[in-house]
């Protein structure tokens, strides 16, 4: 079985935004979804990671809970996965499907578009127990 490419990540990635229940499927379409191979330099040097392994996906935008409708922004909200870092998590893991694990990390990231912090995320997520 080969490796599943970019616009396979891309196509997972969309069917679980595609199950989330309104009104969140409706905000999530606003968003942009891209899938790299890996997190560009500067973003992981802003975030302070030295290995690009750890960053496997980032909301990059204003989340919902902050946005003033008279101060609209500038650009699109994007969600970004890191094929790379993803299948190198899944292959360490072992013991989970990888299209689990792309749905984890599109819905974490989309949880900070609507609002959630890592630590609202963790106390109904215990993927990481």
């Amino acid at each position: 079985m080969s490796t599943p490419d970019l616009s396979a990540f891309e196509a997972m990635a969309r069917r679980a935004v595609e199950t989330f229940p309104e009104p969140f499927r409706e905000s999530a379409a606003e968003v942009l979804l891209q899938v790299e191979e890996w997190p560009p330099e500067d973003v992981l040097r802003e975030m302070e990671i030295d290995d690009p392994l750890e960053l496997t996906g980032l909301y990059e935008g204003i989340p919902m809970t902050e946005r003033s409708f008279s101060d609209p922004s500038p650009w699109p909200d994007r969600v970004w996965l890191y094929r790379q870092p993803i299948l190198a998590e899944w292959r360490d893991r072992g013991d989970i499907e990888l299209e689990d694990l792309v749905i984890h990390v599109t819905v974490h990231e989309f949880a900070h578009h609507f609002g959630w912090s890592d630590d609202d995320i963790a106390t109904i997520d215990r993927w990481w127990e």
